[in-house]
């Protein structure tokens, strides 16, 4: 996809760093291009959805590399911040086929954004994305946040923190940031297992309705094989999840997400005017888009989101 971005990714561009085994058997560790702001940026450009990032991108060969993939899948990459900073990395050890990570990344080309690199941004920009660990460090989350807070008025914005436990130093303060940030965004997105680190023990109806007193307009939440749901104040939609022989899980909530957006996009329905009328057919239109989407990239080793041309 190329073109005008309608949809701005924010957050961290990284390498992951696969587990595989040499022709000797040998462990060893493969770089591939992600992150998970990356990834839905990545996504959602090849679902058709016009979109940007804006991240930290090193001069490093390892920012080079994901340089090319942003190019490489259509997204534009005007808004990213280039320094000679390293770039992030994470290690990734895959048990049961679920990714659990390691990360390096103090002092990255992403982590060490500031307020001051916040964009100004095109009139043609109609929502934007935040998640991932960049809301987790400094001075990068207080620069996200800061993005959010002062385009909420105008964007639509979503919100998947995507919450890596192991990566929290402050749990406090990014517990604090994740109320700010909810209580301005229109759609939240969360895995089970975020959902019950965020607010404890208890029935997902519930959790999900305490979460919209909060301010968003849709609480989206995925279960993993048992399919996904959005609660709205007015009505709930479910989806199944789509059988699949799962070779890993890497990148499949990322492209959820992107799939939920450009679900939005396709209708021309991805902006903040649109939200007051969303009703239960738009909502069940990009809820199926993003379970057969990441249903694709599940099957797939790595990170690797569909084109809208592959979605049965």
């Amino acid at each position: 996809m190329t073109g005008t971005p309608k949809l701005l990714c924010c957050g961290e561009a990284l390498i992951d760093m696969l587990p595989r085994q040499t022709a000797d058997g040998d462990a060893a560790f493969l770089p591939c291009t992600g992150g998970a702001v990356f990834n839905t940026a990545i996504a959602a450009s090849r679902l058709g959805c016009p979109t940007a990032l804006f991240t930290g991108l090193s001069r490093d060969l390892f920012g080079a590399k994901l340089m090319q993939a942003l190019q490489d899948s259509g997204v534009a990459t005007g808004y990213a911040q280039i320094s000679d900073r390293p770039t992030t990395l994470a290690f990734v050890e895959l048990v049961d086929g679920h990714a659990r990570y390691a990360f390096y990344d103090e002092a990255t080309a992403t982590r060490m954004i500031t307020s001051q690199h916040l964009p100004d941004l095109e009139s043609t920009v109609t929502a934007l994305f935040f998640g991932g660990i960049s809301l987790v460090v400094e001075p990068c989350g207080t620069a996200f946040e800061a993005l959010a807070q002062r385009e909420a008025n105008s964007k639509l914005i979503m919100l998947d923190p995507n919450i890596r436990p192991s990566f929290i130093q402050d749990e406090a303060a990014y517990r604090a940031r994740l109320d700010r940030m909810l209580a301005v965004s229109d759609i939240v997105k969360l895995s089970d297992e975020d959902l019950h680190w965020l607010r404890g023990s208890g029935d997902l109806e519930t959790l999900a309705a305490d979460l919209l007193k909060q301010g968003p307009r849709f609480v989206c939440i995925t279960e993993g094989a048992k399919g996904a749901r959005v609660f709205a104040g007015d009505f709930t939609v479910r989806e199944s999840a789509v059988p699949v022989q799962v070779a890993d899980t890497v990148g499949a909530g990322d492209t959820f997400n992107a799939g939920l957006l450009a679900g939005l996009e396709q209708p021309g329905r991805l902006n903040k005017d649109a939200l007051s009328s969303l009703g239960e057919d738009d909502i069940r239109h990009a809820l199926s888009l993003a379970m057969r989407s990441a249903a694709i990239t599940v099957s797939r080793v790595g990170a690797n989101p569909p084109l809208l041309s592959e979605i049965a």
